[in-house]
């Protein structure tokens, strides 16, 4: 009986613990970075010190076996699940300034200036990922991993 309760208490706390991550990640809006389908808080692999999301096992696998195929769509949505934060401009490095925010892949990002922003804002939703969120990008805006609060 003992052992039962042990183990009844087990599977509540982790099932608890996977709706806490759920709820403070907000994935409703978040899609797959594989297939274009709502990702899924109990499919997941580690990026960069984050958490990826898949609506599926098969795009968990797909994502596992070439990574730096999804990087791009995955450093996307660690800045829309807010893992991420912006600190300088992905075209230029520069500071951010206000008025410039825009929403790339479902993520909020700023630029140094208007013109940065018209950049994105005038390419096409694959140029405007790559712009942003590619790997040179990526290092160049300051994305980094969000501090837990204590």
């Amino acid at each position: 009986m003992r052992k039962f309760m042990l183990s009844a208490m087990a599977v509540l706390a982790v099932a608890g613990a996977t709706v806490v991550l759920a709820e403070e990640l907000k994935l409703e809006g978040i899609k797959c970075i594989v297939a274009p389908r709502p990702a899924d808080a109990t499919k997941s692999a580690d990026h960069k010190g984050g958490k990826v999301y898949f609506c599926c096992g098969n795009c968990a696998g797909k994502f596992a076996a070439t990574p730096e195929k999804f990087a791009t769509a995955g450093n996307a949505q660690l800045v829309a699940t807010k893992q991420f934060e912006q600190k300088s401009c992905p075209l230029s490095g520069g500071p951010l300034a206000e008025g410039t925010e825009v929403k790339v892949a479902g993520a909020s990002v700023k630029f140094c200036c208007n013109n940065c922003k018209g950049k994105v804002e005038s390419a096409d939703e694959k140029a405007q990922l790559e712009m942003v969120f590619g790997e040179k990008a990526f290092e160049k805006a300051g994305f980094a991993k969000v501090k837990p609060k204590s």
